[in-house]
């Protein structure tokens, strides 16, 4: 395995507080690597971190051997990494399938000639986008909701529409921010089922969660972060008896 993604010396500072400091680790490709720790120990400033919404302060990101330091959002996108976020970003004026294809319009062949003159080529696009995107709908367990108003769907399924629609960008690498968040425990499940197909497609998937019994039953590796540094890495079962990570996270 290479590694996909691989961060070194990463710092954040926010006023002159460190949100990350001097993070290094690496994501070997078809990985589900998972980002614990407590509530402000930076897990979702190193997701911005990577994805482009924050600039380092100091440290390397490479994704694919490429660095990616400063790098838009969208230019990251192009290079196959989606994400999905802490606060649902749906459009609750959209159809279900509506807000899958938004995340389709990278793979879009069409400029401005081809909108104009409506030509065959943006035509045969178009419904290649719908048809896509009924199919992601079906694979994240929506397929219910096809013809539906995204208001008119449930918070779990919600959940896994917002999944589909960084899955339309057919990503090498796809960073869920807390989608347990606000499950029950059917809706948990469902997603647990969901992730481990999604990197059974092939696709590495980087997780920040909270939810201990689902991080553990699913990830290759897990990186404990605490005030912003790394705690630990390792897999589940180092994870889970490393006395460092039992005193600061679990519990003691």
């Amino acid at each position: 395995m290479s590694a996909l993604i691989d961060v070194k010396g990463l710092d954040k500072a926010f006023g002159g507080v460190n949100a990350v400091e001097g993070l290094s680790f690496s994501v070997d490709a078809g990985q589900i690597y998972s980002v614990i720790g407590p509530n402000g120990a930076g897990k979702t400033t190193l997701f911005n971190l990577i994805t482009g919404i924050y600039t380092p302060t100091k440290g390397e990101i490479h994704l694919n051997g490429e660095s990616v330091v400063g790098m838009e959002p969208n230019k990251l996108a192009e290079r196959g990494m989606s994400r999905t976020f802490q606060q649902m970003q749906i459009c609750m004026n959209m159809t279900a399938l509506e807000n899958v294809m938004l995340g389709r319009h990278l793979q879009l062949k069409s400029n401005l000639l081809t909108t104009l003159l409506r030509l065959p080529s943006l035509l045969k696009d178009e419904e290649d986008c719908r048809d896509h995107a009924i199919e992601l709908m079906k694979f994240v367990g929506c397929g219910e909701y096809i013809e539906s108003d995204a208001s008119a769907m449930s918070y779990g399924a919600l959940k896994r529409l917002e999944i589909a629609r960084a899955l339309a960008a057919d990503p090498k690498v796809i960073l869920l921010d807390e989608p347990a968040a606000g499950l029950n425990g059917t809706e948990t499940a469902a997603l647990e089922a969901l992730i481990k197909k999604i990197a059974a497609q092939g696709i590495t998937v980087v997780l920040v969660e909270h939810d201990m019994k689902l991080v553990m039953g699913i990830s290759n590796r897990l990186l404990v972060l605490n005030y912003g540094r790394k705690l630990a890495e390792g897999t589940p079962e180092e994870i889970r008896n490393n006395p460092d990570v039992i005193a600061a996270y679990l519990g003691g």
